[in-house]
């Protein structure tokens, strides 16, 4: 048999920490958006840091910033964007030529299936108007704002910093700014590791796709490269996901030159998945490749695309603060934990039955 006896402050507590709860859950999309300029904010401070002490003005230098890292963005986007309209006018006009050579290629393999006219009946005006249309547009404001929002508090964070450190620093206990001051370094360093990180698996990605599309003269190889280095941001997926662009467009040319890149880009996507991503992100994240390869696999799982962004830099900020347990669990107590008391937040309040039973034992112990 369970009782169970909780205070009316223990029952408040429960309430607010459930409320608190669905307050986390109704706001994580806004949650989501903050922490993602925060780690643009932690990425770029110490280079607007720079600038500020070659006597640049604060916010002088975090528009220059934003400019070139903007610019850096729209050129790569000018790169990217002209060419995947091209590739994707050329995929509706010779859809039908291109389901009845890949009838022909897989008969090959004896795979009989009927592409052509599938290919002829679909209806393009269809899968753009309409509905459809309505929920794509939908999904272009949103994301759109979303963006903008991330820029808008990156810039804001990246003015801001000084204050902000310290308005923050008034919340400190006396005598822990060194450890506060330590762990904020720590976090720094996760998330420079997991920028550094994603550059080098991003550069690795782009010069291999360039290497393999100028061997097999596939059509655009610079753009597909700028492409995949893009889509490789998201680990795991983006890879998977930079195969088939290429593929396709190559497709019309030749079936064969086509199912060498698909089965190249595969190759190296399974390469990156099982060793480069957990290798790479275990050093810069100073983390074991298992744990960097779950933690992909389970933000992915619980969040989606948002999961599978925030997976790493939350697995190493899990890393800093059990190595700040490791290190204090054995500290000695400045002062002894107090006894249980009457004053436990889930301890059941006294009656005054208990507390006349309590005075009797007291008085007892004093005659004796």
């Amino acid at each position: 048999m369970l009782k169970l006896e909780l205070s009316y402050r223990g029952l408040i507590a429960i309430g607010l920490a459930l409320v608190s709860l669905w307050f986390f859950i109704r706001l994580w999309p806004v949650i989501l958006l903050v922490i993602t300029a925060l780690i643009f904010m932690t990425a770029l401070l110490p280079y607007v840091d720079w600038l500020v002490q070659r006597r640049l003005p604060r916010g002088a230098a975090v528009i220059l910033l934003l400019i070139v890292v903007l610019a850096a963005i729209a050129g790569l986007f000018a790169l990217v964007v002209p060419a995947m309209v091209s590739e994707f006018k050329d995929l509706r006009n010779n859809l039908p030529d291109d389901a009845k050579q890949l009838e022909d290629f897989l008969r090959n393999f004896h795979i009989d299936v009927a592409l052509q006219s599938r290919a002829r009946n679909v209806d393009w005006g269809s899968l753009v108007s309409g509905r459809v249309a309505v929920n794509y547009g939908q999904r272009v404001v949103a994301t759109t704002l979303s963006i903008l929002t991330i820029i808008f508090l990156t810039v804001y964070l990246l003015v801001e910093a000084p204050r902000l450190g310290k308005f923050l620093s008034q919340f400190i206990p006396p005598g822990r700014e060194d450890e506060v001051a330590g762990i904020m370094r720590s976090l720094s360093r996760v998330v420079g590791g997991y920028i550094r990180g994603q550059v080098i698996t991003s550069l690795a990605i782009a010069v291999y796709t360039l290497v393999v599309l100028l061997i097999v003269r596939a059509p655009n190889p610079v753009a597909f490269a700028v492409l995949a280095a893009f889509a490789d941001v998201m680990p795991v997926i983006g890879a998977t996901l930079s195969t088939v662009p290429p593929a396709a467009a190559a497709f019309h040319d030749s079936p064969t030159r086509a199912a060498i890149i698909f089965g190249l880009l595969v190759l190296y996507q399974q390469f990156e998945d099982r060793y480069l991503v957990p290798r790479v992100y275990g050093s810069t994240l100073n983390l074991p490749p298992l744990i960097v390869l779950i933690a992909v696999l389970a933000g992915g799982e619980l969040l989606g695309i948002p999961g599978v962004l925030l997976a790493l830099p939350a697995a190493a900020a899990g890393r800093v603060a059990l190595d700040y347990w490791l290190a204090h669990r054995h500290a000695p107590e400045e002062t002894p934990p107090p006894p249980a008391s009457e004053d436990e937040l889930f301890a059941p309040d006294e009656t005054p039955r208990d507390a006349a039973a309590s005075s009797e034992h007291a008085r007892e112990g004093t005659t004796v």
